[in-house]
């Protein structure tokens, strides 16, 4: 590869990563400007397009964002000027957007809007009880963490076709229904709050633990979850899932510090410094999963999640950890959410608090689940427990098969050097 094609790489990224982090906003902005949400999500994409053809030749901006706003706001008067909207609403719309261009208002003010609110908007309109459970999901995953369609067959565990024709139907009957651009209130909130609460528990995982890219860590999508967790709280604040899910990202959030060491490589959590969690977060965790609990919700899917984080936030060393409990409240998860990933948590936990190879018979158990066939974890998991017996040879090629799998570049480095781990104790095994 020459310099040339490393500086074109190198600039590709960067641009994608500018645009993955202005996505939110720009989509937000369009939807409750244009209010419709399909053609707010296609002219932000043409949008990236233009910062794809333009920025390598002049450089990218001072204000990447600001420009990528003006960019995708100048497309929506185009689109306006292009289909001759006769309707008030648009004539309406197309001059105000005309003004906008013509006074140059100022960009990054609108990027420091409370978005928030804004977001949290968006993912209750693309929750609409018209669309179906999985492709809600998969749209809001779409234009909020900026994941192509085969990251999100990855959070899904199903084919990249099947995702992909979920997102097509979703946008078509967003446009052709006319959907409102809102906040619901009161049956209206309560019918799309599970969706909801689903939605931005992905947004917080992915940016807990990125499923592609050369960062493990997307900070601000855990920070953009944590702040819509907290709303939804108050605006459902009966609803002992909402306080469950927001204890679980609280506690999963405390150890962010920790994660990652000064080159952004991922620490695993029993070789991670403590002290760097924070005890606040901790505590507000904690917190909220009581308030689960006293709405009667300690059996919820977020709430069994977040008292087995708790677990481990309360476990003053990795020894101290009570993995047997962790193994219970996973066997209560697994008897509420049929699921091999949980059941393969529920392994771990067994792993630790009887043994490998208890837990390895239970990984061998899941080597056929459909759904785990390209997931990376299996043969990672599997790999760690073959380590601790002893199984150096067997572990390498566990790792291997991990690293192969994996769509995060940290994730794949993490898993190659413990295969080259493995494969030294297995040399001075022979030796």
């Amino acid at each position: 590869m020459t310099d040339a094609d490393i500086h074109r790489t190198a600039l590709h990224k960067q641009i994608l990563g500018v645009w993955r982090i202005e996505q939110p906003r720009l989509i937000t902005s369009l939807s409750r400007m244009l209010r419709d949400v399909p053609l707010a999500e296609d002219l932000t994409q043409e949008a990236l397009i233009a910062a794809l053809e333009h920025w390598p030749v002049a450089g990218v901006p001072d204000k990447p964002g600001a420009w990528l706003m003006a960019t995708a706001k100048r497309r929506a008067l185009d689109h306006l000027r292009r289909v001759r909207m006769l309707s008030q609403k648009h004539g309406m719309l197309a001059h105000d957007l005309a003004q906008e261009q013509q006074t140059m208002p100022d960009f990054d003010s609108a990027l420091d809007d409370d978005i928030g609110d804004e977001l949290l908007r968006l993912i209750f309109t693309a929750c609409h009880p018209r669309l179906s459970r999985e492709a809600r999901a998969a749209l809001a995953l779409r234009m909020i963490c900026g994941l192509t369609t085969e990251e999100i067959a990855r959070a899904f565990l199903v084919a990249e076709a099947t995702i992909a024709q979920r997102i097509v139907r979703a946008k078509r009957t967003l446009s052709d229904s006319g959907l409102a651009y809102e906040t619901p209130r009161g049956e209206e909130l309560s019918e799309r709050l599970a969706s909801v609460l689903e939605v931005v528990y992905l947004i917080f995982n992915e940016g807990y633990t990125a499923a592609r890219g050369d960062e493990w860590l997307r900070p601000q999508l855990c920070n953009d979850a944590l702040r819509m967790g907290r709303v939804l709280t108050s605006i459902a604040s009966q609803e002992p899932e909402a306080h469950g899910l927001l204890a679980l990202m609280e506690l999963n959030a405390s150890r962010i510090a920790a994660r990652t060491d000064a080159d952004g490589e991922p620490i695993l959590l029993m070789d991670q410094n403590r002290a760097l969690w924070d005890l606040l977060q901790i505590r507000r965790g904690q917190l909220a999963l009581a308030r689960a609990c006293e709405l009667g919700g300690a059996g919820g899917f977020y709430a069994l999640q977040a008292a087995i984080v708790a677990c481990h936030a309360g476990a003053e060393t990795a020894e101290a950890t009570d993995w047997p409990r962790i193994a219970a409240l996973y066997a209560d998860l697994a008897a509420l959410v049929r699921s091999p990933v949980i059941e393969l948590n529920r392994a771990v936990a067994i792993g630790m608090a009887e043994g490998p190879l208890a837990a390895l018979a239970i990984v061998d158990g899941l080597a056929d689940e459909p759904a785990l066939r390209s997931y990376h974890l299996l043969p990672s998991v599997r790999g760690d427990l073959l380590q601790k017996l002893s199984r150096f040879d067997e572990a390498r090629a566990a790792f291997e098969d991990a690293a192969a799998l994996a769509g995060n570049t940290r994730e794949r480095d993490l898993l190659l050097r413990r295969a080259a781990t493995a494969a030294r104790a297995a040399r001075t095994t022979l030796d």
